[in-house]
């Protein structure tokens, strides 16, 4: 879905996202299930506007006044038009949803592809539509909050029909029991998919605090260069970003209170949908593909140099690594990355052919028998994990890439880019309260100095 502007074939309807609520209910696409949805959706005004606009057509023309008669075409005008959106809409999300139902392809030549991209695609595109364009600390648009709300529920609504089987045992009305496999959600699905929706709530909700705040946004490129000297400095790479303004003597220690306690709660989120989105991507499956495209041994993917260090001494600090790179650009540190997890993998093969590891996150038993590979490879884990939260905004490394484009698992695909796209959003809410914070701490400098200024000439001697 290349536009991401909807996601067909449901409703738009607001629900609750969690496991409680009723199965979502995909309409069928006839004229008389369309009408009696709409319908049922309409507003109570529209419905009385309807009835009067009915009486009214039904009244002798006599009666009515030249102003009653143009209300009542007025208000009858208004119903068709809203009508005709609710149509619009509805024939535009049939349209998407047969469109994702196919892989994207509507050519009918099976070239599409599978529905785990698919929706990965769409919650990838939906995010771009509606938070792309933002870059600012500010409400959402109601338009824009409505299709994020509503497209969302239709996206999440799939995971309610991913379940797994348990046995239980039935009570029936006559005192017997039987033994039934009984349903619920999936394990994985029951334990991400409510702490992304409440991590989705923290941020928009600090999006929602900042509505009548102390500063405000002018665009660089309309301000002359004496304006700029004066206001917050921003890096060349962000020059087309809104420049955040602050008053001549800063903020308010309430705003700067509070803006610190916004980023600070932005970051936790930061964090926590990090660890989910790698925890998804490491449950997904490593593709033959990225497999044949490993070096032949571990040194020769991360260097010489990282080598020995990684295998020199029995204390390892990949703090210590890193600082030693001195890496100064994320294409250096996504460079190191793709190397290193090529790398770990490359050791977890060789460590495999004599050990039997169920999760390499816990090797530290195995690390007892003195396998070097089980040792780099543990070592090269957590390398990554300290590379990531140097640089936040990292791109995904090729094996990320790689399980994503060739992942099959729709539970596993909605979890990992709806984790992704939270993950973007909270680094982004964090560089804009940075960026304030650093414009408000410019700001008193500047006041303070002219403060100085000021009493040092009242106390100069006159000439």
């Amino acid at each position: 879905m290349s536009d991401g502007s909807g996601f067909p074939g449901f409703h738009s309807h607001s629900y609750d996202r969690n496991y409680s609520r009723p199965l979502f209910r995909v309409a069928s696409f006839s004229d008389s299930g369309d009408e009696q949805e709409r319908h049922a959706a309409s507003p109570r005004g529209h419905s009385q506007s309807m009835s009067r606009t009915a009486s009214y057509k039904g009244a002798a023309p006599s009666r009515l006044s030249p102003s009653m008669s143009k209300m009542s075409m007025k208000k009858l005008q208004q119903v068709v038009d809203e009508k005709s959106m609710e149509d619009e809409e509805m024939e535009l999300m049939k349209e998407k949803y047969t469109k994702l139902l196919l892989g994207e392809d509507m050519s009918g030549s099976g070239k599409g592809v599978c529905t785990a991209v698919a929706i990965t695609n769409a919650i990838t595109n939906l995010y771009a539509t509606v938070f792309g364009t933002c870059h600012r600390l500010e409400p959402l648009p109601p338009e824009k909050r409505s299709m994020w709300n509503r497209e969302m529920d239709c996206l999440l609504s799939i995971c309610e029909y991913i379940v797994e089987f348990s046995p239980t045992v039935q009570s029936m009305p006559d005192g017997s029991t039987h033994d039934v496999m009984a349903t619920s959600p999936r394990s994985d699905i029951l334990m991400n998919l409510p702490a992304l929706e409440k991590l989705e709530t923290m941020l928009l909700g600090i999006l929602d605090s900042f509505d009548k705040p102390e500063f405000w946004y002018a665009d660089q490129r309309n301000q002359s260069f004496n304006e700029s000297k004066k206001s917050f400095q921003r890096s060349e790479d962000k020059w087309w970003l809104p420049e955040p303004c602050v008053p001549d003597s800063g903020l308010s220690d309430h705003m700067h209170r509070e803006l610190q306690q916004k980023r600070d709660q932005a970051s936790q989120i930061h964090k926590m949908a990090m660890e989910i989105n790698s925890g998804i991507l490491s449950e997904m499956q490593v593709p033959l593909s990225y497999l044949e495209t490993l070096p032949k041994s571990g040194r020769v993917g991360v260097g010489d140099a990282i080598y020995r260090y990684m295998s020199s001494g029995d204390q390892f600090s990949p703090e210590h690594l890193l600082n030693f790179l001195n890496l100064s650009s994320e294409h250096e540190a996504l460079e190191i990355a793709d190397r290193v997890e090529a790398a770990m993998y490359v050791w977890r093969r060789k460590a495999s052919t004599t050990h039997v590891v169920s999760k390499w996150e816990n090797v530290t038993e195995l690390n007892a028998d003195g396998d070097k590979n089980l040792v780099l490879a543990s070592r090269a884990r957590s390398l990554l994990l300290c590379l990531k939260q140097r640089f936040p905004g990292l791109s995904q490394t090729t094996l990320d890439t790689s399980r994503i484009q060739y992942n099959k698992d729709i539970g596993q695909a909605i979890l990992e880019s709806y984790s992704r796209v939270l993950e973007s959003l909270a680094h982004n809410i964090v560089s804009w309260i940075d960026d304030i914070l650093i414009a408000d701490e410019n700001a008193k400098k500047g006041h303070k100095i002219r403060m100085q200024k000021q009493v040092f000439t009242q106390l100069s001697p006159q000439r």
